[in-house]
C-alpha cells in the first residue's frame, strides 16, 4: 500500500511542476506582450510630438507668408524650396492668392490657405 501511495505523491508533484512551468510561461509570453506594448507606444509619442514640432514651424512660417504684401506674394509665384517646406503661391483671380506649403522629402501638404490682396490703387479703373 505504501508504495502505491508514493507513486500518487511523485505524479502530483510532477503535475504540480507542469502547472508552475506552464503558469510561468503564460506570464513571460503576457510580460513581453506588456513590453513590446509600451515600447510601440513609446514610438508613437515619439513620432506624434516631431510631427507637432514640424506642424507648428510650418504655421510659423505660413503666419509670415501671409503677412507679405502683393509684391512679395507676386514675386513669389510659382513652386519653390523655401527652407525645410515646398511653398507653392498661386493667383487664380486678380485679388485673391492660394498658399500651399508641403513637406520637401514626402511632398504631402502640410498647410494650405488662401489670402485676399486688394488691387493697388494705380491698377484699379476708375
Amino acid at each position: 500500500m505504501r508504495a502505491d501511495t508514493t507513486g500518487r505523491d511523485a505524479r502530483r508533484r510532477g503535475v504540480a511542476l507542469l502547472e508552475v512551468i506552464v503558469g510561468l510561461t503564460i506570464l513571460a509570453i503576457g510580460a513581453t506582450t506588456m513590453v513590446a506594448l509600451a515600447s510601440a507606444s513609446l514610438q508613437a509619442v515619439t513620432r506624434a510630438n516631431d510631427a507637432d514640432t514640424q506642424m507648428r514651424s510650418a504655421d510659423a512660417f505660413l503666419q509670415a507668408v501671409a503677412l507679405w504684401p502683393r509684391a512679395d506674394l507676386d514675386r513669389h509665384l510659382g513652386d519653390r524650396a523655401e527652407g525645410a517646406w515646398r511653398l507653392r503661391i498661386d493667383r487664380p483671380a486678380p485679388t485673391l492668392y492660394t498658399v500651399t506649403l508641403g513637406d520637401t522629402v514626402t511632398g504631402q501638404v502640410l498647410l494650405h490657405t488662401s489670402l485676399f490682396r486688394a488691387e493697388e490703387e494705380s491698377n484699379v479703373a476708375p
